[in-house]
């Protein structure tokens, strides 16, 4: 999620727990500490690119590691706060705050390890897109009004759209699972394994990836209420037996790479149509209905003991903007 809005649900979060005469600081020190989890983009290295990602939504965000990052932010945030709040509500403020980040990215893809290190996976609901205008107007709307008024009343109004967001948002996937099942069955396919998430800043258009036997079916499916869903025919691309085509690098840093990152992409991993020797995550394109990951990393065979590269293949040309502004506003392809 976005460091604004991750921001506005721990100030939301700490809000709804303060006095009037503590409500803005505690607002200050949820919105700080909810979004220092988010600090381990940091953390790299020159030599290895998929540290990072693995890095990523791991244990910053963990459940284990909530008191902690709490302590951290307390730290950081009473010399600020410190004539407003005692050192014990600046904790409790920024516990509050903090406990949101991780839970906060649950809610969209790519997965958070929140039982870390206990379990080595990463856990996702989909239900909402990683930014989302429409999910942050609203809280930045009664949050403020909060902080203005000194009244958490309209904090947990905040609370209570950021719930009604998100069960509409979880509705919508059921929707766009139940509508990929009746796909396949027409298709006379079964479904292997399934993603199904929103696009990006909405909650109509919805990115469908079915596997059939090794195949990958995409789809671009539009759910406005109270009207019939608009399908979206996509692509199909074979998806790749990494195992076997470098089987005979076993052993490699360029094997080990490659595993690291099938793990990363939930083993959803493609040739990248438009890259020679790119392998992509094919979750993520710039259209629901388009098999070009978004990222991916270059396979080198001649330097297998040496790490991957990693690199991004956006593609925000007017015909890609000009399509998925179609879909959203339900219109026919050209």
């Amino acid at each position: 999620m976005d460091p604004v809005t991750h921001g506005l649900i721990g100030a939301t979060a700490s809000q709804s727990f303060a006095k009037k005469e503590t409500l803005r600081a505690a607002a200050f020190t949820g919105f700080v500490s909810a979004t220092l989890a988010d600090l381990d983009v940091f953390l790299f290295s020159t030599t290895d690119p998929l540290l990072n990602l693995e890095l990523h939504r791991q244990f910053t965000h963990s459940l284990i590691f909530i008191p902690i990052g709490a302590l951290f932010a307390t730290a950081l945030i009473w010399w600020f706060v410190k004539k407003h709040l005692t050192l014990k509500q600046t904790y409790f403020f920024s516990l509050a705050g903090y406990a949101t980040a991780g839970m906060a990215d649950y809610l969209t893809s790519y997965g958070v390890h929140l039982l870390w290190p206990f379990v080595d996976e990463r856990y996702s609901l989909n239900i909402i897109s990683v930014f989302d205008p429409l999910f942050t107007l609203g809280i930045i709307v009664c949050t403020g009004i909060a902080f203005w008024k000194r009244d958490k009343l309209f904090s947990r109004i905040a609370l209570g759209w950021v719930v009604l967001y998100l069960i509409f948002g979880f509705s919508q996937k059921q929707k766009a699972i139940n509508i990929a099942e009746e796909m396949a069955t027409q298709n006379d396919q079964s479904i292997d394994r399934i993603d199904v998430k929103p696009t990006i800043a909405n909650q109509l258009v919805w990115s469908v990836r079915y596997e059939n036997q090794d195949t990958l079916h995409a789809y671009g499916i539009r759910l406005f209420p109270f009207s019939d869903p608009i399908i979206y025919e996509g692509e199909t691309a074979p998806l790749l037996d990494w195992r076997n085509e470098f089987n005979s690098f076993n052993g490699t840093i360029l094997y080990k790479d490659i595993e690291r990152f099938s793990k990363l992409s939930n083993g959803f991993l493609i040739k990248h149509p438009g890259h020679e020797n790119v392998i992509g995550d094919a979750r993520y394109s710039m259209l629901p209905t388009t098999l070009s990951p978004l990222w991916g990393i270059e396979i080198d065979t001649t330097r297998p003991d040496q790490h991957v590269d990693f690199g991004t293949y956006r593609d925000a040309s007017p015909e890609i903007r000009q399509t998925f502004m179609d879909m959203l506003f339900g219109r026919k392809l050209r």
